[in-house]
């Protein structure tokens, strides 16, 4: 659970760690994520080693205990969005799918590479993956019995925003610039930051970088220009970026 086969191997893996691991120790707390996560762990080496009794290939990495992770966010938040990238002709476009959407997703593609795989030839541990999927699925509902919510410890108060937004604009059909809100944190407000945004609505489907300056305050604007719809002469209006600073 603890050794990779190489760098990508390791960054995969700590990437989708980042990604569902915090929601599901904020509900658990520390304690009970700890035995969630080893227990996912040592079930989907189980698992694999079932699927595979004769095999003697060496098999490494987190991708099971993580595949648990995965489940239970499954359970626990299945309305959240996932943003996701989907490179288009070698541009990034962001896109938010709901968990059950990019989790079955996932689902999917295991079993397809159980289907299509072979157990004597080295590669992606798929039964692994699905078994600690399942196991962290039904576990998670029996350590919440478990968890006093009085002694829960949060790992969610951020000092800083996710590095990529999904900007949702809206404005009067009428209207060529697009208005839309961003949220950033009272650090990011203070220092500064750079995001990545993407924008889905309107003309311009496209992502860029956005610098925003120090100092900025709750209910700042920022004019983006050119970001908005074309009109029928061909000249684009702009998009104003509200910012909302959190606590």
């Amino acid at each position: 659970m603890f050794l990779h086969g190489g760098f990508f191997h390791l960054l995969g893996n700590m990437w989708s760690l980042y990604i569902f691991g915090d929601n599901i120790e904020d509900r658990l707390g520390p304690f009970w994520y700890l035995v969630f996560y080893l227990a996912c762990g040592i079930a989907s080496g189980l698992v694999h080693m079932l699927s595979n009794p004769h095999s003697s290939l060496p098999t490494v990495g987190a991708s099971g205990a993580i595949a648990g992770v995965m489940g239970a966010y499954f359970f626990l938040y299945p309305h959240s969005k996932v943003l996701t990238m989907i490179p288009i002709f070698f541009f990034p476009y962001f896109v938010e799918l709901p968990a059950t959407v990019f989790l079955g997703i996932w689902v999917v593609t295991q079993i397809i590479g159980v289907l299509t795989s072979s157990s004597q030839v080295g590669g992606i541990a798929w039964w692994a993956h699905l078994g600690g999927f399942f196991v962290g699925l039904f576990l998670v509902k029996v350590i919440l019995k478990r968890v006093d919510p009085s002694k829960r410890w949060s790992v969610l108060q951020r000092r800083s925003t996710p590095k990529v937004h999904v900007i949702h604009t809206f404005g009067p059909i009428s209207d060529y610039n697009l208005y839309g809100n961003l949220s950033i944190t009272r650090k990011e407000a203070l220092l500064g930051a750079k995001k990545l945004l993407s924008v889905p609505y309107g003309t311009k489907k496209r992502s860029f970088l956005l610098n925003i300056p120090p100092g900025v305050t709750d209910g700042s604007v920022i004019r983006l220009r050119g970001a908005g719809r074309t009109n029928p002469e061909g000249i684009s209006g702009d998009l104003y970026l509200k910012l909302l600073v959190e606590d």
